[in-house]
Formats: C-alpha cells, sequence, structure tokens
C-alpha cells in the first residue's frame, strides 16, 4: 500500500514542511542569481536564466521575488528579529534589548563561512548598483516597522509617535551603515562586532 504524507501528516507537519521547501527555493534562486551576478554582472544577468540556473520557473523566482532587486534585498531575517526582540527581558532598555535580539536573530545567521560570504556578495552588490542602493531604504523600511511594533508594545510608544520613529530609524540606520562599513572594509571584521560599535556611538554619542 502505498503511503500519503498528506493524509498522515499532521497540519502542523506539512507547515513547516512547506516552509523547509520555500527556505530551500528561496537559497536556490539567491545562489543562482549571485553565481551569474559574478559572472555576467547585475544588469547582464535575466531572471530567466536566474530561473533556468535554479531549475525553477521564471514564474516561481518571481512568486518568491517580485523584482530582480526583491532576490538582493529582500530580508528573511525580520520576523525572527521580531520575535527575539519582543522575547527580551522587560528590564532591558530598548537599546539593549535590540543589541541582544539582533545577535540573536540576525548576526547569529550571519557566523557561518557560507553566509559571510552571501552577505559580503549582496552588500557589494548594494554598494555598486544604483538600481539597489536607491531600492536599500524601501527595504529598511520593512525592518523599520518590525522594530517599531515590537517597541511600541514593550515601551508603551504609540508606533506613530515622534520619539519611537526617531529611534527606530537611527538603530536601522547605524545598521545599515555598519554592514555597508563593514564590505567596505572586506568583511574581515566580525560582523557582530561592527554591529556593536554602531550601537555604541547611539548609545555613547561620539565620545571617545
Amino acid at each position: 500500500m502505498s503511503h500519503t504524507p498528506a493524509a498522515s501528516e499532521s497540519p502542523a507537519t506539512q507547515g513547516a514542511l512547506r516552509e523547509r521547501k520555500r527556505v530551500r527555493t528561496r537559497r536556490a534562486i539567491r545562489k543562482a542569481a549571485y553565481d551569474l551576478f559574478d559572472k555576467h554582472g547585475y544588469e547582464g544577468t535575466r531572471v530567466d536564466q536566474i530561473a533556468e540556473a535554479a531549475e525553477v520557473s521564471t514564474s516561481t523566482v518571481f512568486r518568491y521575488f517580485p523584482t530582480k532587486e526583491d532576490i538582493v534585498l529582500a530580508s528573511d531575517d525580520n520576523p525572527f528579529l521580531e520575535a527575539a526582540l519582543r522575547a527580551r527581558p522587560e528590564q532591558e532598555t530598548p537599546l539593549a534589548a535590540l543589541r541582544e535580539a539582533m545577535r540573536e536573530s540576525m548576526l547569529a545567521e550571519h557566523a557561518t563561512p557560507e553566509a559571510k560570504a552571501e552577505i559580503f556578495r549582496r552588500m557589494r552588490l548594494v554598494s555598486t548598483v544604483p538600481a539597489l542602493r536607491a531600492r536599500l531604504p524601501e527595504t529598511m523600511a520593512i525592518t523599520s516597522e518590525h522594530l517599531t511594533r515590537a517597541l511600541a508594545d514593550r515601551t508603551g510608544h504609540p508606533p506613530e509617535g515622534l520619539e519611537l520613529r526617531v529611534f527606530v530609524g537611527a538603530v536601522v540606520g547605524g545598521f545599515r551603515e555598519a554592514l555597508m562599513y563593514w564590505s567596505e572594509q572586506g568583511m574581515h571584521e566580525d560582523l557582530r562586532d561592527v554591529v556593536d560599535r554602531a550601537l555604541d556611538v547611539l548609545e555613547n554619542d561620539l565620545a571617545v
């Protein structure tokens, strides 16, 4: 008798399998894209070429990444960052909680050599391709939305309030500049240390 997984697996198990497949597909598309960008340049690479290299259809690429820019810029880390921030102890200051949440959710994912290489390729593209640099603020705004939701609940500040908007904007801007600095300096430093230094500036002003 043949086994039918859909009939025997729980909805939670089926959901987990779908999510793993989604992650594998996104990673395959990204890897194919980066390899082609290295060979032909960003502008010289078409989406149909990426699809062929990833062994998926062009429509599948667009289902996961609505534009070619999204292949480079779209982040999978934002929901994990928000969850990590919400899980931090209540007694921590917002900046301290954010520092630890970034370490747990985002920077830990970049600790392996493969992940470091991917983020370096990503930041190199962002720093050299005008179309990607132009879209970066839009991408970072999505991160800001996740942080604003969590911090509004954590602090009681209204999400549309000036104080929270300024705080989140400063943190996200600092993180963006830390990534740019890290890639421009050749990725030699530990990314977590670079982000810590960026957050130190926000905490201590420019005091030496």
